[in-house]
């Protein structure tokens, strides 16, 4: 019984935080859309995004007061807001957000995903991922491709175009190597190579790099692991069933020769990205198993 009241109050509580925070938010949104000039554009940029971390920071406070999970961050103390990041991080449940938050939440520039351009036209939601600057993509099938051959390489000109905006302020771009969330039988069923992770998909880190390449000043190599090896979901996490969450990170530059390249017609460029996104993983692997010794 307590459990349930405990999860019931943090929700009623996360959804009173989302409703007063989203009405500045979108307020702040209209005005970036209707004010002239780039500066208050900008202006407007930086405000949103406040709003943005203060009810990220809110959260984080609720989750503090009603639940007792141990959010144990490590390698965060040299993260600064006037850095560009590209995280890359392993993905098992929902609860996976909340740890970035509790991880990156006014240390670094505040995160963001690349999203399909379709949802800009979600009622609400759209204006509030174009406020906070989150580059919609465009991306072609590559049957799509080979019947309108002119348009190859459009999809990442389309991208860049839209990070062109990062260059005037600092990002971290969240990418989930594996592009859906771990499960045993998603991991049964690929035969992964893995003990602990899905197949890396590098096509979507390399169309990252190349749509932001020069702008990343680091790559931050995100492990999140959960007690028992089972990732708990987000009831879990609000009813307070979830005792220790650990979110290790890793501070590596990024190697120029991952982004000059052509990753979709240059096959040993292509070979040179999965190469260093298998090393990656493998690494991964091994300390996911060290780091769930701990717990």
């Amino acid at each position: 019984m307590q459990a349930l009241l405990t999860g019931v109050f943090a929700s009623l509580l996360l959804l009173l935080n989302t409703l007063i925070l989203i009405g500045p938010l979108l307020l702040i949104a209209l005005l970036k859309l209707v004010l002239p000039g780039q500066a208050l554009k900008d202006a407007c940029s930086r405000g949103v995004m406040w709003v943005a971390e203060t009810w990220a920071e809110l959260c984080k406070a609720i989750f503090a007061l009603l639940t007792p999970t141990h959010w144990d961050i490590r390698g965060a103390g040299d993260l600064r807001g006037d850095t560009s990041y590209l995280v890359v991080s392993n993905h098992q449940s929902w609860v996976d957000i909340p740890a970035l938050v509790q991880a990156f939440n006014r240390k670094a520039p505040y995160f963001k995903f690349f999203l399909k351009k379709e949802l800009i036209w979600v009622p609400l939601l759209g204006l509030a991922f174009w406020a906070l600057d989150y580059p919609f993509m465009k991306r072609y099938a590559r049957d799509f491709l080979e019947k309108n051959p002119h348009l190859k390489g459009k999809d990442l000109e389309i991208t860049k175009a839209a990070c062109e905006k990062f260059k005037r302020m600092p990002v971290t771009v969240v990418n989930y190597l594996e592009g859906t969330r771990f499960t045993p039988a998603k991991h049964a069923r690929q035969q992964s190579p893995y003990r602990n992770l899905l197949k890396p998909k590098a096509g979507g880190v390399a169309f990252v790099l190349g749509a932001l390449g020069e702008q990343l000043d680091a790559m931050l190599d995100v492990t999140v692991v959960y007690p028992q090896g089972r990732a708990p979901g987000f009831w879990d996490l609000l009813s307070g069933k979830v005792p220790h969450v650990i979110v290790d990170i890793r501070t590596h530059a990024i190697d120029p020769a991952l982004w000059q390249g052509d990753y979709e017609n240059d096959g040993q460029f292509r070979q040179q990205v999965q190469d260093w996104v298998s090393r990656l993983w493998t690494e991964k692997d091994d300390r996911i198993d060290q780091l769930r010794k701990e717990l």
